[in-house]
């Protein structure tokens, strides 16, 4: 049985704690790398979608030899939903990169994965998916373990807060991200659906890139290892486990299991970046480890 057809809940989970690992080291790849923000975004972008690009091709030759096969095409509302993902996921990377900048790997981390909030509204009242009480407790805790992580990192300062408003609209990019990839993932296949988003988030990058002056060459060589490591662990493998993951379980569910990222991202900044854990950060990521066991249990019942 191929993993399309139906997987079982224990790979799904595994999966997304692979996703989470893989994205816990973006924050500090992107911390690295002396590049504006809209540059770093769309070198990752860019590679990913070059490394996907000879793959799209063979499938589409293969599915082109097999008659009547149309498992995974897009019709014309698909197509505008992967073109959206696509937009939004871009802006996404625009502000959470940007948020970088200005404020700690923690708070940053934190700030922009508080999406179960609004991926669960838009669950509920875009989707009209039923958010079951155990799922809303998984969301509820895994928020404030969140909350709990940032505490301590939270600045009154401008530049501070210019860096906490750029991680919350990171969040809301994200969260319509995955709400649009919820809709397009039930009928289209993994691989034409991730090209078309990971493609037009990159071109949308690279424009405002070019448009705002910033140069794409001219780094030390070192920057350029980081951007390949960022477009190839975090991208390619990270985010494309989560897209794998929304054919089957609940945009909110992922939602969740990404609020495990702060703990692998915070552990990582404090060996790496020398960024220090206190006993209430410790605290916060008990929380979310709590609220992911949770929501997995919620969607093992529905």
């Amino acid at each position: 049985m191929s993993l399309e057809e139906g997987p079982s809940r224990g790979l799904i989970w595994l999966a997304l704690s692979g996703a989470v690992a893989v994205i816990s080291f973006a924050a500090i790849l992107i911390k690295l790398t002396p590049a504006p923000a809209a540059v770093i975004a769309a070198w990752r972008m860019g590679l990913a979608s070059l490394v996907l690009l000879p793959l799209v091709w063979r499938s589409h030759v293969r599915a082109r030899a097999r008659e009547g096969d149309k498992d995974g095409l897009l019709g014309g509302r698909e197509l505008l939903l992967s073109l959206l993902s696509g937009l939004f996921l871009g802006l996404h990377f625009l502000a959470w990169i940007s948020s970088l900048k200005y404020t700690s790997v923690a708070s940053s981390v934190v700030l922009v994965t508080t999406n179960p909030i609004f991926v669960g509204l838009g669950t509920r009242f875009i989707l009209q998916e039923r958010l079951g009480r155990t799922l809303l407790w998984g969301i509820a805790l895994s928020v404030l373990g969140g909350a709990l992580i940032g505490y301590t990192d939270f600045r009154v300062g401008p530049g501070e807060l210019l860096g906490d408003l750029l991680a919350l609209a990171g969040a809301v990019m994200a969260s319509s991200y995955f709400l649009a990839g919820r809709r397009v993932r039930r009928q289209v296949g993994l691989l034409n659906y991730i090209f078309i988003v990971y493609s037009v988030a990159a071109l949308l990058l690279l424009a405002i890139a070019l448009a705002s002056g910033q140069p794409l060459l001219g780094y030390p060589g070192f920057a350029y290892l980081f951007l390949f490591l960022l477009a190839l662990g975090p991208q390619l493998l990270g985010h494309t486990m989560l897209n794998w993951a929304l054919k089957y379980t609940s945009a909110a569910t992922v939602a969740v299991a990404i609020l495990g990222e702060p703990v692998g991202s915070t552990i990582l900044a404090y060996f790496i970046l020398s960024e220090g854990i206190t006993p209430l950060k410790a605290l916060g990521g008990l929380l979310i480890l709590v609220g992911i066991y949770l929501a997995s249990r919620a969607e093992d019942r529905r």
